[in-house]
């Protein structure tokens, strides 16, 4: 393989290990998952370890995150096993930060016990919403009694660092109810906040409820009228938004998300998992089975296997760097990969023409209204050919 190695030296890098294991699918989820089973649950654990001693970095990862799946849905004894083996894999090293998503059902005390015992030092629970009846339009199967329980329970354990995931404009919810959900979410204390607009993925139940006109989505402009209240809101109680989703309070800006947002490195362990690392890019194959079959056979599979080009790599950094509120230093990132694309003069210079963004120097963001439509610039700059 021809290795890209890119001018800034040592590229931080960070672990992902995905969990595909779900109770059960929500309306609104296309992740890979399996059902818990022990014997599915053995067979994962087993190919963890051989992954992780087969494929270890070549220098200690800083951050790592376990994402899913429903990572928390682990037994205690099973959260230790794959703690061991990442840690193990990792030089011995723990990382600085690192994170594991838990559903609101299954937090239990003895896992969050277990995990910060590991060296876990960062909770992500998935609320989506306080409201039942949102939930219920989602077809999450926690109640708010079992949000409320788990938000006690990961204070009384000893957890500081605490993201809180939110979904709005769901089928049923009013600005109302999401200004709601935001109060309810700053009163429980979290140091972070992820706040997503609900996407009707293809396939998904609630993509299906939709095309046979049970659903109603909201449209781009009461999309927008959310978006704005939750920066609003969140603003006027600390929480500084550094990413267009993400809103965290001084020093707990999700460190594992920025180094993949400013394209360093990165390694994916488990089905569905994704890397960027020496040069290029893979994915695990989003099967348990394939994925063990390639971990036996000593061949792993991947799919959408790709090497890096600067081009690539290039756009990459403009894309996410331009979702985040400081937005990207031109300059830097020409010095970094080579260049530019040839295109992205000409395309910033009709952004700062129609308001969309700003600059001073050689750092270029988005202003406010330019964030609102920055799914269809990434795409613009995605499609920049040289």
């Amino acid at each position: 393989m021809t290795i890209l190695q890119a001018k800034a030296e040592q590229p931080r890098l960070g672990l992902y290990l995905h969990i595909p294991f779900c109770a059960r699918c929500c309306d609104f989820c296309a992740f890979y998952q399996e059902a818990p089973k022990r014997a599915e649950l053995d067979r994962y654990l087993d190919g963890m370890e051989r992954s992780l001693a087969s494929r270890p970095p070549d220098r200690p990862a800083r951050t790592a995150f376990w994402g899913g799946g429903t990572p928390g849905l682990l037994p205690p004894a099973d959260l230790e096993r794959l703690g061991r083996a990442m840690v193990r894999a990792n030089h011995g090293v723990v990382p600085e930060e690192w994170t594991v998503e838990m559903a609101p059902a299954t937090v239990k005390a003895g896992r969050l016990d277990r995990l910060l015992a590991m060296g876990v030092n960062r909770i992500s629970i998935g609320v989506q919403s306080f409201s039942a009846r949102t939930l219920a339009a989602l077809g999450r199967i926690h109640s708010t009694a079992q949000v409320e329980h788990a938000l006690r329970t990961v204070r009384e354990a000893g957890f500081a660092n605490l993201n809180l995931d939110l979904m709005f404009a769901i089928p049923g919810q009013s600005i109302g109810d999401w200004e709601a959900d935001l109060r309810e979410a700053v009163a429980a204390g979290p140091a972070h906040l992820s706040c997503y607009c609900l996407t009707f993925e293809e396939d998904t139940a609630l993509w299906l409820r939709l095309q046979r006109g049970e659903t109603r989505r909201h449209s781009g402009e009461e999309e927008a009228a959310f978006y704005e209240r939750s920066t609003l809101l969140l603003e006027e109680a600390g929480f500084r938004q550094y990413e267009i989703s993400n809103f965290a309070r001084p020093g707990h800006a999700c460190r594992h998300n920025l180094n993949t947002w400013d394209m360093q490195e990165w390694l994916g362990y488990g089905p569905s998992a994704s890397s960027q690392y020496r040069g290029w890019r893979w994915t695990e194959p989003p099967s348990l089975a394939a994925w063990l079959e390639g971990l036996q056979s000593g061949k792993p599979a991947c799919i959408d296997e790709q090497p890096l080009s600067p081009t690539l790599l290039a756009q990459d950094a403009l894309i996410f760097g331009l979702r985040r509120n400081e937005g990207v230093d031109c300059a830097g990132l020409a010095a970094r990969f080579g260049r530019l694309p040839s295109e992205w003069e000409t395309f910033a210079a009709s952004l700062l023409e129609e308001g969309l963004a700003a600059a001073e120097g050689t750092r270029f963001r988005l202003t406010p209204r330019g964030r609102l439509l920055a799914d269809r610039i990434g795409a613009a700059i995605l499609e920049m050919t040289d």
